[in-house]
């Protein structure tokens, strides 16, 4: 019985040790797997490193680098410039000087042509009532106006608001402000939240001018009129498709000759003493956007006019090859 029980209690003390055994090592192999998994570069680690989506990282540095050549045309400059550019797919934006007030020239006759639609819409007139050229409302810089008889020549409000656009005529301008009214023109502005961009006066009245009332706006208010209308916010649809019509009338214009010959856009330039400007939405397939340009103080208004042809081309540039690319960059073109 004795030497029975020895050796039971012997085996019973064998089995304990390699328990004891078999759990110090598996607590020792836990404690190396806890150890290795909070070292950098862990295989644990690796697995949660990346996104789940791909990075817009390559894109974003593009678009950096169009900031930096566009901030390089600034500098270049001998005059001051404000810019908004918005691209109407992101909704991203870039600015230079983005509030500042700067004088419109004829790029105020974007927000006149907007009311003409407006007051169309509203029933309070016809885009086919008739006007009959007089020869009191006739000014200089009218290149079609002037070469009209009066008393005789008949041209309905659309006639006159796309040769507003086409040749910036300030007499068909101005018949356009009488029509509408200027205060409504303005009134239609404050209701869009733009209390800055202001209708002070008709085309050629330098009186008005020399009094410090100036036809205004910044960069982002005249950005958000372009897009509200865009937006379809302003207008309904087909009163909207055919401002845009109008205000794409070919014309001759600095953003348009950044563009290439084929590129639909709908842009109004203007152009005064030490001042260049240009407002519009290129319509780039898969890629619209808004580009508001202008130029004030300026030493040379050549220079202007390049600056904006120059930042015109960046940015097309820019937008094309995002239109065209996958999210890795890569463009494959169609022959």
């Amino acid at each position: 019985m004795g030497s029975s029980y020895r050796c039971s209690n012997t085996v019973a003390r064998g089995s304990a040790s390699v328990y004891t055994a078999h759990a110090m090592t598996k607590k020792l192999f836990l404690l190396f797997i806890a150890t290795l998994c909070s070292l950098p570069g862990s295989l644990t680690m690796s697995a949660q490193c990346c996104p789940q989506e791909p990075h817009i990282e390559k894109r974003q540095a593009l678009w950096q680098k169009l900031q930096e050549e566009i901030h390089g045309v600034d500098q270049n400059l001998n005059g001051v410039m404000g810019l908004a550019i918005k691209d109407l797919t992101s909704n991203e934006t870039f600015f230079i000087h983005p509030d500042e007030v700067m004088p419109q020239a004829s790029s105020i006759k974007i927000a006149v042509l907007a009311n003409l639609y407006l007051q169309a819409q509203q029933g309070k007139l016809k885009l086919t009532d008739e006007y009959v050229v007089r020869k009191e409302d006739l000014v200089d810089g009218s290149d079609i106006m002037l070469g009209l008889t009066p008393g005789v020549t008949r041209l309905t409000l659309r006639d006159l608001a796309t040769i507003m656009v086409a040749v910036s005529d300030n007499s068909a301008t101005n018949v356009l402000i009488g029509r509408l009214g200027m205060e409504n023109v303005n009134a239609m502005l404050g209701s869009m939240g733009l209390n800055t961009t202001k209708l002070r006066r008709q085309m050629m009245d330098l009186k008005a001018a020399s009094e410090g009332r100036e036809n205004v706006s910044t960069p982002r208010e005249m950005m958000t009129l372009l897009e509200t209308i865009y937006r379809g916010k302003l207008l309904n649809k087909e009163m909207t498709a055919d401002f845009m019509k109008v205000l794409g009338t070919h014309k001759e214009s600095s953003l348009l000759q950044g563009l290439p010959d084929d590129t639909v856009a709908a842009n109004k330039p203007g152009e005064l003493e030490a001042v260049r400007n240009d407002s519009g939405i290129v319509f780039l397939k898969n890629r619209p956007y808004i580009l508001c340009v202008m130029t004030t103080y300026l030493k040379d208004e050549k220079e202007g006019s390049a600056a904006i042809r120059k930042i015109s081309a960046l940015a097309y540039s820019y937008f094309d090859r995002v239109s065209r690319a996958s999210e890795y960059g890569r463009v494959v073109s169609t022959k």
